[in-house]
This record gives structure tokens, sequence and C-alpha cells, in this order.
């Protein structure tokens, strides 16, 4: 099995999600569970921050003009279902349905077509990051997967690749290569040469983002799962695996 790990941010309107999320930085949207058929996508998403964010969350899912995924810039027409599974003060859990028409282009579709059946989705939503880890057999065409992305997404997103390898065991974090992807090493790098690290610091976030001509959200997502990820490794290593769900 291989797995291929990008990330889409989002232009602002573009995305009803991903405007709400960056009105809300403390929130956080990842996947439960997400299928896709030929003609049909549903998925139970699982989101948490504050009472504010996730009303602003919900509102988003069920806006006329958002279908999960979909990554047709006019209304595709598609029908979309929305419930509330589960609505608390910190928590906010989402199941969404929708039949594709003609027009609609998504993540899980592509990848079926191209990438063949038994195609495995994780994802993670924060701010206008949003990050997808699609598990495959290897057997596909991964070229003819990007290309279609790329055209669909156009204008509203940029796309960044970050990791594209064989699988590792669930959970276990210092299992596979130790490597970071290319983006999140540079930026790690860079904020250690220019002193981001230092107490008290030389450099700020907007500084570094200058210097590494990148947007200031880009480089303290890119920031913040560099650090996710050589702490959860220093982690198992030292104590042995904590977390079952593998870090996007």
């Amino acid at each position: 099995m291989r797995e291929l790990v990008f990330a889409l941010e989002y232009e602002p309107g573009f995305n009803r999600v991903a405007d709400a999320l960056a009105d809300h930085p403390e929130a956080r949207i990842r996947s439960l569970s997400l299928h896709a058929t030929t003609e049909h996508l549903w998925r139970v998403d699982h989101a948490s921050g504050t009472p504010e964010a996730l009303d602003d969350v919900e509102a988003a899912f069920f806006d006329s003009d958002y279908y999960a995924d979909c990554l047709a810039i006019e209304d595709c027409g598609a029908t979309q279902t929305t419930e509330v599974l589960d609505h608390t003060d910190d928590t906010l859990v989402l199941y969404t349905h929708w039949e594709r028409t003609p027009t609609c282009a998504s993540v899980p579709h592509m990848a079926r077509e191209h990438l063949g059946d038994g195609v495995l989705f994780e994802t993670r939503h924060e701010g206008r990051h949003y990050t997808w880890r699609v598990i495959h057999a290897g057997d596909g065409d991964v070229s003819a997967f990007f290309e279609e992305l790329d055209a669909a997404v156009g204008d509203c997103a940029r796309m960044e690749m970050l990791r594209a390898a064989e699988t590792t065991p669930s959970g276990d974090p210092s299992a596979g290569p130790a490597d970071l992807a290319p983006e999140q090493e540079a930026a790690l790098l860079a904020a250690v040469e220019h002193g981001y690290y230092e107490s008290p610091r030389e450099v700020d976030v907007a500084e570094l983002a200058d210097h590494l001509d990148v947007p200031r959200s880009t480089l303290t997502y890119r920031l913040r799962r560099a650090e996710e990820h050589l702490a959860k490794r220093h982690a198992a290593k030292t104590h042995g695996p904590t977390d079952p769900t593998p870090s996007l």
C-alpha cells in the first residue's frame, strides 16, 4: 500500500468551511469516516473549537452553495443532506451525503478514477489548509490524479505535496522515513537559522514568512506540522506509540 499526503490552501471566498475556520484559528475539523462511490459521497466529520466557531462551521456546512469536497467553482447542482449527530460547547459531529452530478469534481471521486477502488481517505482542516491523506494499492496513475486535481482546483486554492511513500504502521511515528516534507523542513531550518526559536525570539512569523516569500498562514501551518511530527517521533522513541491515529 502507498500513501499520498497533500494540502489545499483555499483562497478567501472559495470554500465556506475554510472561510469559517480562518475566522477561528483554534478550530479544527477531522474526518471520522469518508467514503465515495461513482455517484455518491458520504462522510462524518468531527469539529472542535469554541461555541462561536462551531456555530460558524455548522452554518458553512448547511450553506446551500457548499457541497462537501466538491471543487466546482459554480453551483454543481448536487443534492446534499447534512445532519448534526452531536453538538456540545466544544464538539460538533456532522454527517454529510451528496449525490454527484456531471459537473461535480471532488478529491475522492478523482482518486477512485485514477487510483482504483478501495482507496481510503483521511482529512484534517485547519484554517484555510485542508490536508488529505490518501491510501491506495499503488497500481493507479498518480500523475494523472494530480494533473486532474490541479486543473479542478484552479485559482481557488494552492496545492502542496507533503508526502508520497509506502504506508507505515498506524500509530508508530518512528516507523518509516524520518524526513519531513521538503516545505516543512525548509520552514523549520529557516526558523532555526533566523532565531525564531531563540528566547527572546529574533524574528516573528510575519518576518520569517516575508523572508521565505510565503503567506503567514502557510508558514504557521508548515511549522506546526513539522513540530508535531518531530515531537511524536521523539515521544514514540522514548515511551512508545501513544496516538493510534497517524498524523497528517
